[in-house]
């Protein structure tokens, strides 16, 4: 029993040596010596710094070589170049391999030089510069928008692709935009005609025989065809003969006078649209075999996109345009008919300052006729000969000047602006029956620029007149 017992031990205790895991390792083989560093540099690209080091050290090390590069002056100084924007971590250990400390390298851009730039190209600006991360932040309120452009550009050559833009414009940013269309239209119209006619009987045979209008209008004492104006006719007997003379005289005038002036206000860098007449209806087909109406505007028609570049000076990118039906250049499309359209516009671009005025379009356009005709052979008779010729002449003049005139506006208090329609308030049944007016009492503010503005005169011709 003695030995079947320590036989039977002797084998637990094989089994237990196998089934049992070896020892653990030492969970202090692999430690982090330090996490996080003790301070921070900051370098400019390209620029150098020497830093010095109280504990002598023995080995240094970089990161990331691309953003800082290192060497060693002395036991206890270090030349550190920045090369790229980027942080980075410089490593100090001592002649023993352990670490000394662990300092942040953060390369930016060279602010210092470029404040001082800025100060010089743009002095006066208060334009705050920061760097954040790899790039520069500018903030502040600059006086126009051309100088924040110009700080942005001279941002980018320090940190390409690496600006950001907090700077606000301040100053006037509204532009209202003063535009005088005039045109004035003259046409002079004049015809001489003359014309003959004879009826009867001469050398033993008739006669009948008559140029122009005269041949229908013997039987008349005065010309009555439709188509003879400013005429009078002669007539005298030979005989059997009656011979009758016409002539034709008419010479006409006329003058169009057109003027409009819209005034528009936008915000600098909006677009602000005019249109002062209607909507002409224009049916177009389909090709389901359909009709539908299409509206094409007509009038005085503005267009703007005001830009403040730089204190009172303005860039005004402008379309304007004057139209309106011509009911003579048409075109009939079964029982509808489509009138024409005479149309001039303007499309450019100008700078200008706060006040400042420019003809930005003026077209000039003459158009002659000189017609003549006559009888051959008969025409060329001295004397006698104009008996047998007609003339007709006609001139027309069109002139069209567009002058704009952009200032600079503030908004203002509401009671401060005065309407046409302040002063005028609709009669009673008494003041209009009994002493037929047509308006009644007067509702004018008393104070404040509109008031100033009800207390003037306006009894006289005001307005646009047209003489």
């Amino acid at each position: 029993m003695t030995i079947g017992r320590l036989i039977a031990a002797a084998l637990m205790g094989i089994t237990a040596g196998v089934a049992l895991p070896p020892p653990s390792a030492q969970a202090d083989t692999l430690r982090i010596v330090r996490s996080g560093t003790d301070s921070v540099l900051s370098v400019p690209m390209n620029r150098a710094v020497v830093v010095e080091s109280d504990i002598p050290f023995a080995e240094l090390s970089i990161a990331n070589p691309a953003i800082a590069d290192i060497s060693s002056l002395s036991d206890r100084s270090i030349y550190v170049l920045g090369k790229s924007p980027g942080t980075t971590t410089l490593t100090i250990l001592d002649g023993q391999g352990q670490l000394i400390t662990n300092v942040d390298v953060r390369v930016a851009a060279d602010v210092a030089e470029f404040k001082e730039r800025l100060g010089q190209i743009l002095p006066g600006e208060t334009i705050e510069v920061r760097t954040a991360n790899d790039g520069i932040v500018l903030s502040g309120v600059v006086s126009s928008t051309l100088k924040m452009e110009r700080a942005l550009e001279l941002a980018q050559r320090y940190a390409p692709e690496r600006v950001s833009n907090l700077m606000s414009v301040g100053g006037v940013q509204q532009v209202m935009l003063k535009v005088r269309f005039a045109e004035m239209q003259r046409s002079v119209a004049k015809s001489l005609r003359a014309s003959i006619a004879a009826n009867g009987t001469a050398l033993g045979g008739t006669l009948d025989l008559g140029t122009g209008n005269a041949a229908g209008s013997l039987a008349t004492p005065t010309p009555s065809g439709g188509d003879i104006e400013g005429g009078v006719l002669f007539g005298f007997d030979a005989g059997g003969l009656e011979v009758g003379i016409l002539l034709e005289a008419l010479e006409s005038k006329g003058v169009v006078r057109t003027l409009a002036e819209p005034n528009l206000t936008a915000l600098s860098g909006q677009e602000a649209k005019f249109l002062a007449g209607g909507e002409y209806p224009v049916p177009v087909a389909q090709t389901d075999d359909t009709t539908t109406v299409e509206f094409k505007p007509f009038g005085v028609e503005l267009n703007f996109i005001p830009r403040v570049v730089d204190g009172d000076l303005i860039n005004l990118e402008l379309k304007a345009a004057v139209s309106s039906i011509d009911t003579n250049n048409g075109i009939d499309i079964g029982d509808i008919r489509i009138d024409g359209f005479r149309r001039r516009e303007t499309s450019t671009t100008v700078e200008m300052r706060d006040g400042e005025s420019f003809a930005i379009a003026g077209l000039l356009q003459d158009d002659f006729r000189d017609v003549s005709g006559q009888v051959p052979w008969l025409g060329d008779i001295p004397i006698l000969g104009a008996l047998f010729r007609s003339a007709d002449y006609a001139r027309e003049q069109s002139e069209l000047v567009i002058i704009v005139t952009p200032h600079l506006v503030t908004p203002t208090r509401g009671e401060a602006l005065a309407l046409p329609t302040d002063r005028v308030v609709p009669p009673t049944e008494r003041d209009l029956f009994l002493y037929g007016r047509v308006s009644g009492g007067s509702s004018a503010p008393t104070r404040g620029a509109a008031g100033e503005v009800a207390r003037q005169d306006f009894s006289g011709s005001y307005g646009y007149v047209m003489d």
